[in-house]
């Protein structure tokens, strides 16, 4: 493991203060192997993975979900609306949110809904025909998301 990897890790503090206990709580669950990917360092000190820590503080319900986005920008483009939302529902996306409006607006009611959805960390990948469909700018956010959901856009 490099530097550069260490870095990306939790520190037990970290852990104990995001937990809301002491450093040796998290040490006694760390012997009875609450913690499945605890790595050491050199000097042997103790460093989590934050994925797993997100997980155990937001633990998802059930199946994680795969939602699609459809966007077009104008009302005479419905029916590119309409084939959009059903190349991603034959993709197997559940459900689909479809919006109408600007890729520059971030306000679009479906946008909202998606965002809501997102940070509830049920979803298991964001799917969209083309990377403009979620936002003209920005989609890069998407692709780095911190709740591990897969992002896609089918060719």
């Amino acid at each position: 493991m490099n530097g550069r990897e260490i870095h990306n890790l939790m520190t037990i503090g970290e852990i104990a203060g995001s937990f809301g206990v002491c450093v040796a709580t998290v040490r006694r669950w760390c012997k009875n192997g609450k913690f499945s990917r605890v790595i050491r360092t050199i000097k042997n000190q103790r460093r989590f993975d934050p994925d797993e820590v997100h997980e155990m503080l937001h633990p998802t319900r059930g199946k994680r979900i795969m939602v699609g986005y459809a966007r077009v920008s104008s009302y005479d483009q419905r029916s590119d609306l309409t084939a959009q939302a059903e190349r991603l529902s034959q993709y197997g996306c559940q459900p689909v949110i479809k919006d109408l409006g600007s890729g520059l607006n971030c306000k679009k009611p479906g946008l909202k809904r998606l965002l809501k959805l997102l940070l509830t960390g049920r979803v298991g990948a964001l799917v969209v025909t083309h990377d403009d469909r979620l936002l003209r700018f920005g989609t890069e956010l998407f692709h780095r998301s911190p709740h591990g959901h897969p992002y896609r856009h089918l060719r």
